[in-house]
């Protein structure tokens, strides 16, 4: 498996062969690479914070980055078990230089990666991620002397820091949550969502919280990444258990979707929905989603008088054009949340506390929520990439047959139809073509993406 770098990081599979794989070796280079990008911009000595998910390959992974960049000179604040946000938002309390984030989000066990922050708790753009990528390639460091080498502070409560950040925010209704006595069923997949969903709910106003995998020691009992085919349990337990609502959070909780209180899925696309038309409802301005989330977005923010926009797939894009646009919510269809007000990241816990603050005081159950907003149906395929596939040459071939369609090409293509859409594009965190598809039927919608695939194929 060849390492990825991408605007998502760099991403690989533990062990195996150096620059091959996410070995120690390419661990330590690519730390020191972005060590020595930050010293080269920095005006004084920079400060790190570093935090991972719970992955059993993490520990081992946050010693080389922190070792790295310590011994790079840069001092380190050390959270530990974290979150995605909570590191995003902990860069700025410490006016820190910049982050990394020790997670491979949604990807299987045997995968680890490093995000990469700038001085804003962002991701760092695609310019400054090519600079990262030449000094690595380059492989010359400057490491400190021993007088000069940096220090790490460790600082356990930034989850907690992060929860009393969320509970201030103005849309955040803790009273309506707490007058409905709601019982929440969570899936946290053994990671360090099992640390940060349980308080954050409790205070929220939750009245009971029933635990699903909430021990993070990365022991994933099912496929991290939060759709339907790997949440049966968590389904069922919302039936069994009489719960309002289900929860499910991928393991670095910036990902997050619902269960209804029936047993049916809320939908991951949808959860980006519902919280911009709660949003929208008491502060008007624009959404942004990526090009592959679904156009509900667009009619939800539409029937709200506000304006919608879209960007190219990948977090950095989103934010880009949401701070464009003036944006008061965002994100992606997978679940992912931003919202400004609390910091320019995709967030699993704000999203959680907006969302229960809309479902409170709509005064619904959460199916009944679900079905007041429009139906799209989605298909998502993918195909293996290999040195013998021209992905840039088969989108030509694509572009030359749909010709009469609206084309969209910021991000591979997408294909707009007049009830539907195909959007395919190079993955950033794996070696995929990705194939989205979307219609206001769930046949037809599978009928596209299948008629793309052939497409595809003919021209392979």
């Amino acid at each position: 498996m060849s390492l990825i770098v991408s605007i998502s990081g760099i991403r690989g599979t533990i062990g195996g062969e150096v620059s091959a794989n996410l070995t120690p070796l390419d661990i330590v280079k690519f730390s020191s690479a972005y060590a020595t990008w930050l010293i080269k911009n920095s005006e004084s000595k920079p400060k790190v914070v570093v935090g991972r998910d719970a992955r059993i390959s993490g520990a081992m992974v946050n010693q080389l980055v922190i070792a790295s960049l310590t011994a790079m000179g840069i001092d380190v604040v050390d959270l530990g078990l974290s979150t995605t946000p909570t590191v995003e938002l902990a860069v700025t309390d410490e006016q820190a230089s910049g982050g990394i984030i020790i997670t491979a989000s949604h990807n299987p066990k045997e995968w680890n990666a490093l995000k990469l922050l700038n001085s804003s708790g962002e991701f760092i753009s695609e310019k400054d991620g090519e600079s990262i990528k030449k000094i690595a390639e380059k492989g010359v460091f400057n490491y400190a002397t021993v007088d000069k080498l940096g220090t790490v502070t460790e600082d356990h409560d930034y989850i907690k820091k992060h929860i009393d950040k969320i509970l201030q925010l103005s849309l955040v209704d803790v009273e309506a949550i707490k007058a409905k006595n709601y019982k929440i069923v969570i899936d946290c997949v053994n990671s360090t969502g099992g640390i940060a969903l349980p308080p954050l709910l409790y205070a929220l106003g939750v009245k009971e919280v029933v635990e699903l995998y909430c021990t993070p020691n990365g022991h994933f009992p099912h496929n991290p990444e939060p759709l339907p085919q790997n949440l049966s349990q968590i389904a069922s337990d919302v039936k069994f258990h009489k719960a309002h609502l289900g929860i499910v959070v991928d393991p670095d909780v910036d990902r997050l979707c619902f269960i209804n209180d029936d047993g049916d899925f809320f939908g991951e696309e949808y959860t980006l929905v519902a919280i911009a038309d709660y949003v929208l409802k008491h502060k008007k301005g624009s959404t942004v989603s990526n090009l592959s989330s679904t156009w509900a977005l667009r009619d939800v923010t539409l029937k709200n008088g506000c304006k919608y926009f879209t960007s190219a797939v990948g977090e950095v894009n989103v934010v880009k054009e949401m701070k464009k646009q003036k944006a008061v919510i965002g994100g992606e269809g997978n679940g992912g949340i931003i919202y400004p007000e609390l910091h320019y990241g995709r967030d699993a816990m704000v999203g959680i506390a907006l969302f229960l603050s809309h479902l409170a005081q709509s005064g619904k159950n959460s199916s009944i929520l679900r079905s007041s907003y429009s139906n799209y149906y989605m298909s998502k395929s993918k195909i293996e990439l290999t040195n013998d596939i021209d992905l840039d040459k088969i989108i030509e071939g694509i572009k030359e047959k749909y010709k009469k369609q609206n084309l969209i090409t910021i991000d591979g293509l997408k294909i707009e139809f007049e009830n539907e859409w195909v959007h395919l594009r190079r993955s950033n965190t794996e070696p995929i073509i990705r194939i989205y598809t979307e219609s206001q039927s769930q046949s037809t919608s599978d009928f596209l993406a299948k008629k793309i695939m052939e497409d595809i194929k003919a021209l392979m």
